[in-house]
């Protein structure tokens, strides 16, 4: 499907890491735009490429079916993420708030593409050694983000079956690169302070997904015909050791690289007793060490890309050893901009 200045693109999640792209990139197609923002969200850039902005959320039907009105295309990024806290408080957004998008998409009659952009974390939390998608997702999930990723994407394959949805699904790994204001951030500054530590082996493999890799997967997604239905794994076409990811961060930054190791049984036990104590008084914030982040860096993460090679057409040029310090790049202008704004 080639998409001309009479379609519509509405893009979920615009402020994000992700949305964002996609909306700048369409913009750059010369597409119209169209972006469902929450109420006092940061929507300058999106403003300033000329993106149409519909105030709501994903919890307000009126504002979803007011989004929804007339759009060709739906590229669904936003979700609720995070590795603590209630599973009902992601399933209200990452669940129902997609359903609910779903039927206002389509009860437009206007929706030719539907993109859902999915997560790696719907697969079990163990090791990975090429799992590809024939492999089921874990329906029990290590945290309410991952359960509810499965949920969300299970929903959206009952749509494909049921309601004939022209929907393709997409499953990113670990997604960096300029603009993300979660990970990224948290990550630079621990090993900015050294106090980063590797859990167990620093040879175990990233599932490292560069956003310009993944707009790249979305763009197939919507322009080729034969992948409606299909479900496919996205991740940087070399998938890197912790030990490089870490490195080349360090390196791009001026930091010193980091050496510590904490075994991985001990992470494991030390994390069980946290999670235990959180959950027993309640806390809001994340414990030190979880499930999530034992599989970020104690994991070996290595995910099977042959299917969206083959059937998506998807051979991203970018490498990390090139995207990452375009990141890490960003992250300092940024960074170097709000010092001299503070002055």
């Amino acid at each position: 499907m080639q998409l001309s200045e009479s379609d519509l693109t509405l893009v979920t999640g615009a402020t994000g890491l992700v949305g964002s792209h996609v909306a700048e990139q369409a913009r750059t197609k010369g597409l119209r735009v169209r972006a469902l923002c929450r109420a006092g969200s940061d929507t300058a850039l999106l403003r300033h490429w000329g993106v149409e902005i519909v105030d709501g959320d994903l919890g307000n039907v009126s504002s979803i079916r007011l989004a929804c009105a007339g759009a060709s295309v739906v590229v669904h990024c936003a979700a609720k993420v995070g590795d603590w806290g209630p599973t009902e408080e992601y399933r209200q957004i990452n669940v129902e708030g997609t359903q609910s998008l779903l039927d206002a998409a389509l009860a437009s009659g206007s929706l030719k593409r539907w993109v859902q952009i999915s997560s790696l974390g719907v697969y079990s939390g163990g090791d990975h050694y090429g799992t590809d998608e024939t492999t089921p997702p874990n329906s029990i999930g290590i945290d309410g983000y991952t359960l509810t990723k499965v949920e969300s994407e299970q929903l959206v394959c009952r749509y494909i079956a049921e309601r004939q949805l022209p929907a393709v699904v997409l499953r990113p790994g670990f997604i960096y690169g300029p603009r993300d204001r979660t990970v990224m951030p948290r990550l630079l500054e621990k090993l900015r302070t050294k106090k980063f530590a590797y859990l167990g082996n620093h040879d175990k493999l990233m599932n490292n997904t560069f956003v310009g890799n993944l707009c790249e997967a979305i763009w197939l997604a919507i322009e080729n015909d034969n992948v409606v239905g299909e479900v496919f794994n996205v991740r940087d076409p070399r998938a890197v050791s912790k030990k490089e990811f870490m490195d080349t961060i360090c390196d791009a930054a001026g930091y010193v690289r980091p050496t510590k190791v904490v075994p991985l049984h001990i992470a494991k036990g030390l994390s069980w007793v946290l999670e235990s104590t959180w959950k027993l008084f309640g806390k809001q914030t994340a414990p030190l060490v979880n499930s999530a982040r034992i599989k970020f860096l104690g994991l070996n993460l290595d995910f099977d890309i042959e299917k969206a090679n083959l059937r998506l057409g998807y051979n991203p040029a970018t490498d990390f050893r090139d995207a990452m310090p375009q990141t890490v790049k960003w992250f300092a202008a940024v960074d170097g901009q709000s010092e001299s704004e503070s002055l």
